[in-house]
């Protein structure tokens, strides 16, 4: 009798554990024809910083689904400096490279045209590699009147990334808007955008808490998006304007030029916000929109960056929530950065 009591205890303890795993495992496989809008992979917050890795090519090395540059327009040498605080200066680590080879010595703290051609250079060398969301926060906007606008940005980017780039051009096709295109789930696949960059901008935390600045990066670069477009050349434009901050219901609805609004299919904010504040995001997924949830770690109960399992399960946790990147500090996992599920 106590040997079958002992059973019974030990099959509803087998079974109380079979369902607290997730129902979409960590590790499970995705589908390499899946449309990047149907994953959901892991972003690595400030990759460039040199106490995060000594040098930009180990963020890519973790094969991470996002990386986050910090850009300044430099207005007194205009320059686009790369930093987390230093608006005169860089303090990164890219590195002046010519080969892949390069890439993992050298001088650091370089402009942003060096970042980007570690991430070309990179990719040249592991064609296998993305897609790579590339995140570029403009901590101060554009500069238009040193000559660092919407226009320069994607010089910068067309010389630098070339045909590594999808840009909204691609997206659009032969659809009405960037809105029509995301809607009718016109993303290629992941095995299609192998190599591959998609550039977003986001306003940046000076820009945000500066009450002069009228024009902030994502209406101002939405605005270059229907100009290129009036003038038959949205091929010229590199990067997507992202929304940036969670908000319920549509957020664009905050945008008062409404012709602005379908120019925006990317969306940026807090997970905790995401998570805690009743935002329906399911409504991101099902417009096939692209939703990148920052700070992954910090939602409750917050799970820091040192346990792999912790961060799996809020990987999966995220994408049951239809995040397409969970963005986090965990380079100190880099076993966890390369994992990619399948979006609900």
């Amino acid at each position: 009798m106590r040997r079958l009591r002992l059973l019974s205890i030990l099959a509803t303890g087998l079974l109380a554990a079979t369902l607290a795993v997730p129902t979409t495992p960590a590790n499970a496989a995705v589908d390499p024809d899946a449309r990047i809008s149907a994953t959901t992979g892991v972003g690595t917050h400030n990759a460039y910083e040199k106490a995060t890795y000594t040098y930009l090519a180990q963020s890519l090395d973790a094969r991470p689904g996002l990386i986050e540059l910090d850009v300044w327009p430099d207005i007194l040498t205009r320059q686009w400096r790369v930093s987390h605080s230093n608006p005169l200066g860089n303090d990164n680590n890219c590195v002046a490279a010519a080969s892949a080879a390069q890439l993992y010595t050298g001088t650091r703290n370089r402009n942003l045209e060096h970042c980007l051609d570690n991430i070309r250079l990179w990719l040249g060398a592991h064609p296998d590699a993305g897609p790579l969301l590339l995140k570029i926060e403009l901590k101060t906007g554009f500069s238009a009147r040193t000559g660092q606008g919407p226009a320069q940005l994607d010089a910068v980017l067309a010389t630098r990334l070339g045909d590594r780039l999808f840009t909204p051009a691609h997206l659009r096709g032969g659809h009405a808007s960037l809105d029509a295109a995301a809607r009718a789930n016109a993303w290629p696949t992941r095995r299609q955008l192998a190599g591959k960059v998609i550039v977003y901008l986001i306003p940046g935390t000076v820009e945000h808490s500066n009450p002069t600045d009228t024009l902030r990066t994502d209406v101002e670069y939405a605005r270059h998006l229907v100009a290129l477009d009036a003038a038959g050349n949205l091929g010229a434009a590199k990067a997507f304007p992202a929304v940036h901050r969670a908000r319920a219901g549509d957020p664009r609805t905050q945008y008062a030029e409404t012709h602005l609004r379908p120019w925006f299919v990317l969306f940026d904010g807090d997970a905790t916000a995401y998570v805690t504040a009743g935002i329906d995001t399911a409504w991101y997924s099902t417009n096939h929109y692209l939703l990148v949830m920052t700070d992954a770690h910090k939602v409750p109960p917050a799970i820091g960056n040192t346990d792999p399992d912790a961060a799996r399960a809020r990987l999966a946790e995220l994408a049951a929530r239809h995040a397409t990147i969970a963005s986090a500090d965990w380079a100190p996992i880099p076993q966890v950065i390369a994992e990619t599920l399948p979006r609900a």
